[in-house]
């Protein structure tokens, strides 16, 4: 059975339910993250539930726990759930007001909390070997993507793009600038040089992204932090495509032509290691 959280109760997701005038089903008014758990252990959780706190204070959403509290509610649903790995999906909306308008409820309507967990499923080593395809497109999102909401639309739809064009993964170009993808962040690897644009409004500032740089600083992998121009990914050495689920995947062809040599490269391959060793100690160390 699979265990969910809602408005504090755990019950089985089967029976979990919220109104249908809950703002987030009304105007996708709410924000939510997505957890890894490796052996029962959140990955950076405290990142998590800080990047939450955020969005729900830039969308003027009261945050209903402390992160001691956050941290004790996620860690019960892993507990609950019968998988080691774990995906952990978090949501809070505004909650449900008794009619539907635009403007936000006063402060009787109490937010909606929901948690929920699948099996986390992570690339295999044959993805990895061989690396998967991307599309790109222009980025036709809102000028708010530093906040995780669950307002999707436009991910959804750059992400099916990729899906009919038989990919991975949508990388985004806007004004001839590369953002990110669908649903990841995108790296550069260009004549030994890691490339990735700086945080902004435009991105969303992954975790998964910071651990990249962390790693990148920390063993001396050359790289910049900016501004990069959609003709250097086109003539790039290398592509990655991270996220907490992907952890870091190479992209090997971009709209049906071969990145670099077509194959991942080593620098994605040194990174990926160094992932997976951070990774494990994190979780050696709790």
């Amino acid at each position: 059975m699979v265990t969910a959280f809602v408005n504090g109760q755990y019950l089985p997701l089967a029976e979990a339910r919220v109104s249908p005038m809950d703002r987030g089903f009304l105007f996708g008014d709410g924000a939510y993250e997505v957890i890894p758990v490796y052996s029962r252990r959140p990955f950076r959780v405290d990142e998590h539930v800080a990047r939450l706190a955020s969005t729900l204070a830039a969308m003027r959403l009261n945050n209903p726990h402390t992160a001691q509290a956050w941290k004790a509610i996620i860690g019960e649903i892993v507990a609950r759930n019968p998988w080691e790995d774990q995906s952990v999906y978090l949501q809070v909306t505004r909650g449900a007001d008794s009619k539907r308008n635009h403007a936000f409820p006063g402060p009787e309507v109490q937010p909606t909390v929901f948690l929920m967990s699948e099996p986390l499923v992570t690339p295999g080593a044959e993805q990895l070997a061989r690396g998967v395809a991307a599309v790109s497109a222009a980025d036709i999102r809102w000028l708010r993507c530093d906040l995780k909401t669950v307002s999707m639309l436009a991910n959804c739809l750059l992400r099916q793009h990729a899906i009919d064009n038989g990919c991975a993964e949508t990388v985004l170009f806007r004004d001839s600038f590369l953002t990110e993808g669908a649903a990841s962040s995108i790296f550069v690897c260009k004549d030994g040089v890691l490339l990735v644009p700086p945080k902004s409004h435009l991105m969303l500032p992954g975790i998964t992204y910071d651990v990249v740089l962390e790693l990148a600083r920390s063993r001396d992998m050359r790289h910049e932090v900016r501004e990069v121009l959609e003709a250097e990914v086109r003539s790039a050495d290398e592509l990655w495509m991270t996220s907490s689920t992907k952890e870091v995947l190479p992209i090997t062809t971009l709209d049906g032509r071969p990145v670099g040599s077509g194959e991942p490269g080593p620098m994605g391959r040194q990174m990926y290691a160094w992932y997976q060793d951070f990774k494990l100690t994190v979780m050696r160390n709790g």
